[in-house]
């Protein structure tokens, strides 16, 4: 299996010839969009294509738009391949803001959408793709990923909070060869959430390194930091990445940090 950055949260996973993409991103312009010229200035993440365009399925965490990129999905996905996402969570309007620019852009795009709940499992090729728990700090569905292939497991976080799931995670589905974790712990102040909570709403990188750790991942590959710095409606925590690597000494992992475009490959399991 190869696991490739995409940048921020975007990843193709390959396995048989055959690929998935997770929360890919081809414009991250658009995030802050809504805001107007209040978002002119934001320090925009790096990102790559991904370099299949026959991929079998997409993986959505959640409908955030950095998240959510109808346009990466359209280009990465053979036609007809499904994409799973969160199920919707009802409720008014002015509750889904957060959610409505992403959910217009991919219903535009006649992409052949499927909600799936925790714990679900589907299959797309060689993949066997199950929902797993997560919190999000907005108040919006999101699961994270497991994408299993050629004997191998790896765990897409999103933007997950910390929580309380990964021991029932690592129960049921580890050992984790690889977990994609968010560092940036961003404390977020958006028109339609007040007054604003100055908790993270994502994962500090403490708070990875010790999630991480309790989940019995092999490997971390650190996601979700260097970029969308837009006072004050987002602000994310500096030096995430150091504070990460600080944080995981002497924990039973390895980091690999992964520039977008850079691939870890994983070896298929030595036969018993």
């Amino acid at each position: 299996m190869n696991v490739r950055s995409l940048g921020w949260a975007g990843f193709e996973i390959e396995a048989g010839g055959c690929t998935v993409v997770v929360d890919a991103l081809a414009d991250p312009a658009a995030t802050f969009a809504a805001l107007g010229d209040g978002a002119a200035g934001a320090a925009l993440p790096a990102v790559v294509p991904a370099v299949g365009t026959g991929a079998a399925a997409g993986l959505l965490t959640h409908l955030h738009r950095d998240h959510a990129d109808a346009r990466a999905l359209a280009a990465a996905l053979a036609d007809g391949a499904p994409v799973f996402e969160p199920g919707w969570p009802g409720g008014e309007d002015i509750e889904n803001l957060a959610l409505a620019q992403a959910a217009a852009e991919l219903a535009r795009a006649g992409l052949d959408r499927r909600e799936v709940a925790p714990w679900e499992s589907v299959e797309a090729g060689p993949f066997a793709l199950t929902a797993l728990p997560a919190v999000d700090g907005l108040g919006d569905p999101q699961v994270s990923w497991l994408i299993e292939a050629e004997g191998a497991r790896v765990l897409h976080l999103g933007d997950t909070r910390f929580h309380g799931w990964w021991w029932r995670m690592a129960r049921r589905h580890g050992p984790f060869d690889v977990v994609l974790a968010p560092i940036n712990g961003p404390a977020v102040d958006f028109p339609h959430l007040q007054p604003p909570s100055p908790l993270p709403a994502a994962m500090e990188p403490e708070e990875a390194a010790l999630a991480a750790e309790l989940l019995g991942a092999e490997r971390v590959v650190p996601m979700h930091y260097d970029g969308y710095a837009l006072d004050p409606w987002y602000r994310p925590e500096e030096d995430a990445g150091a504070r990460f690597r600080a944080a995981a000494e002497g924990r039973p992992f390895e980091v690999v940090a992964l520039a977008p475009g850079e691939s870890l490959e994983l070896a298929a399991p030595a036969a018993a």
